[in-house]
């Protein structure tokens, strides 16, 4: 398994280069959001506003009804949070083509809960017209601007950053409104999104291993949440589904298919692992992933609950995931 060293901002500048109507917006986080190239590619194309994303989030819809394509950068909780008006009246309810990219989602970043957009899903599900994805790899980072190009509205993106494993083959890029199978079986559905799609990854084969199918799909796009491969894989699970998501349990991917599932009138267990009713705190991510049960153990644990047996699996059998190092060039506002 590969990682890519930034493929955002490597991206960035390439998809950009023959698109002159798109530009980039940041709010003192240029270099944090991985803008600073193409700041330095398209200088007339970039806009720093400074610390107020209020007014970045008006002056966005503004250049939007004007015809450009406003890519704004930020930490997604200076997305979801602080101009949640002027997202949902400015942008959204007249359904301009701004692209959100929110970066640091979850627990992704170690600066405690005024950095963590632990809610940020939920908040966004309610505004209507909004689209909603979430990178997994570096594979979805590089395609995903191709998807939310496309989309005739305003698009909110989960984004990773720094060094960003590839999971995915390069030839199967990311798709508005389609999950990736990545195993397939009847036994139990695991649906996972972003930074969890790996954990599930390390625990399958060992699971698989001991006469258990699983079928694992990972969720790129959380709105809409209508793929027709999602309802058939809850449907077929015999014996439940888990859900697992860098985000709280309530509002996000856990909830999405907690609806689909009542809707339709099926009556099996559901685990939702996630963030509970609670703010998480500063630490590494391992260390978060852990504590918060978004890990390969807890799904172990979850399958466990649904088998009511226990699996036998030990640590060791356990493939180890690959951790991004640390950014060299991290500043206090990186947290």
């Amino acid at each position: 398994m590969e990682t890519v060293n930034r493929p955002h901002a490597n991206n960035m500048v390439r998809w950009a280069e023959k698109r002159d109507k798109v530009l980039v917006l940041s709010a003192d986080l240029t270099s944090s959001c991985e803008a600073e190239d193409f700041r330095k590619a398209y200088p007339e194309r970039f806009f720093s506003m400074g610390m107020a994303e209020q007014n970045m989030m008006s002056f966005a819809a503004g250049l939007a009804r004007e015809g450009y394509y406003p890519y704004v950068h930020t930490f997604a909780v200076f997305i979801c949070r602080r101009p949640f008006d002027q997202v949902a009246m400015s942008i959204a309810y007249p359904n301009l083509p701004v692209r959100m990219i929110g970066f640091l989602p979850g627990i992704t970043t170690p600066g405690g809960a005024t950095h963590q957009a632990i809610d940020d899903i939920a908040l966004m599900r309610i505004i209507p017209n909004l689209t909603i994805l979430e990178c997994g790899d570096a594979t979805e980072v590089e395609s995903v601007l191709d998807v939310a190009q496309a989309v005739n509205g305003p698009v909110y993106v989960r984004m990773l950053r720094g060094e960003v494993p590839r999971l995915f083959d390069c030839g199967e890029p990311m798709q508005l409104g389609r999950a990736r199978v990545l195993a397939e079986g009847r036994d139990i559905a695991i649906l996972s999104s972003g930074i969890c799609t790996e954990e599930v990854m390390r625990i399958t084969a060992p699971v698989q291993a001991r006469g258990l199918s699983l079928r694992h799909l990972h969720i790129s796009t959380h709105k809409p949440f209508d793929d027709p491969t999602v309802s058939e894989a809850l449907a077929a699970a015999r014996l439940g589904v888990i859900t697992i998501e860098n985000h709280t349990i309530m509002g996000g991917l856990g909830s999405a298919v907690a609806e689909l599932m009542a809707e339709a009138g099926l009556g099996k267990r559901l685990i939702r692992l996630g963030i509970k009713d609670q703010y998480a705190h500063g630490a590494s991510r391992p260390y978060l992933m852990e504590k918060y049960g978004l890990n390969a153990a807890a799904v172990m644990h979850a399958i466990e609950q649904l088998t009511g047996e226990t699996l036998g699996i030990q640590i060791q059998d356990i493939p180890t995931t690959v951790v991004p190092a640390p950014h060299a060039t991290a500043k206090p506002e990186d947290l």
